[in-house]
């Protein structure tokens, strides 16, 4: 029996039907993009709008490294991270240039390559002895009671011979924040402590932290022998901890997850005037490969502990270290020198 063929399908309705699913897929791509297109609109003005402002984050022009436009440092950025733990009249004021109160409890060099292929995270104890610029011999979080956020800028790109390119102040309630909009975060603890600011207790190893452990967890330094040592190695452990899970498909390609982080973190981030959506966004997109293992953090080498001429517990700076950690940012080789000098993690 001979299979009975269908009757054809006129050229005119074939090329209709092409055009049909043509315009179909079409219609989605227009979709997606408008969607798209409002996620990152609505995202961008969240952080614009919820953020504070530095007014004044920089010193005056003619006492800053200049900024190499070529070279191999020409391409990199570097961002200084401070850490508060008020936001009262005090840092107002030092935001807008003021002496005041204030001195910040966190302070951190985030290096970022041309390559864009690492982000080196250095942290600076606070208790740092350096020359600060107009007030002599100091504690480097003096800088900040002295002479506002544009004084520990100019003390920090003194001591590196190198331009910070923004600035960014988090109140310590944002890691609260942030590790709640991610749904906590995998930490592993390396010291149990009681914590002095809060009643909690957290055991050593690894585990999930919500919000208040992670705060306990980054603000605590009285339980340990070594004070803000630990501190800041634990505020590194977060911070790392932190860029595993959002550096993530499952957190990149999540809108509704990205749309609460921005909106639960912006209201404790304060910037300077430059550091807005489109700079963030574009830095986003350079930095797409990166991944947590691609995050590296250390501490800036120092001579230990000592005490000042008018009795202060004070931590001595390595001038060698400074001066090879400079070259490198200046050579844009850090990672080189890390390799060599078996710092990072």
């Amino acid at each position: 029996m001979s299979e009975q063929m269908a009757p054809p399908v006129p050229a005119r309705r074939r090329r209709n039907t092409r055009r049909n699913v043509l315009l179909f897929f079409l219609g989605i791509f227009v979709v997606a993009a408008v969607v798209s297109g409002l996620f990152v609109y609505n995202l961008a003005h969240s952080f614009d709008t919820k953020t504070q402002k530095i007014s004044q984050a920089f010193p005056n022009e003619a006492s800053r490294p200049v900024k190499p436009t070529e070279g191999p440092a020409s391409g990199a950025m570097n961002i200084l991270l401070l850490g508060s733990d008020t936001r009262g009249a005090a840092l107002a004021q030092a935001e807008e240039g003021q002496p005041s109160d204030q001195r910040s409890d966190t302070m951190m060099w985030v290096h970022i390559p041309a390559d864009r292929k690492h982000i080196y995270m250095m942290s600076i104890m606070r208790d740092t002895w350096v020359d600060i610029p107009g007030h002599g011999q100091a504690k480097i979080n003096a800088a900040m009671a002295y002479g506002g956020v544009p004084l520990v800028v100019q003390t920090l790109e003194g001591l590196f011979k190198s331009r910070i390119d923004h600035v960014a102040i988090v109140d310590f309630e944002g890691f609260k924040a942030i590790t709640d909009a991610l749904g906590g975060v995998d930490v592993n603890v390396p010291i149990g402590f009681k914590a002095h600011t809060a009643d909690m207790t957290l055991k050593a190893g690894p585990q999930k932290l919500n919000g208040d452990q992670a705060l306990a967890f980054v603000r605590e330094r009285y339980a340990f022998v070594d004070g803000d040592y630990q501190r800041v190695k634990d505020q590194q452990i977060f911070l790392k901890a932190v860029m595993n899970t959002v550096l993530t498909p499952a957190t990149l390609t999540n809108p509704v997850k990205v749309t609460e982080l921005v909106n639960q973190v912006s209201p404790y981030l304060s910037v300077d005037k430059g550091l807005d959506s489109a700079t963030v966004g574009a830095l986003a997109v350079s930095l797409n490969a990166v991944r947590g293992s691609d995050v590296v953090s250390f501490t800036l080498p120092t001579l230990g502990t000592g005490t000042s001429a008018d009795g202060q517990s004070i931590v001595l700076k390595d001038d060698a270290a400074i001066s090879a950690i400079a070259k490198a940012l200046t050579d844009d080789s850090l990672g080189t020198y890390l390799k060599a000098a078996k710092l990072g993690g």
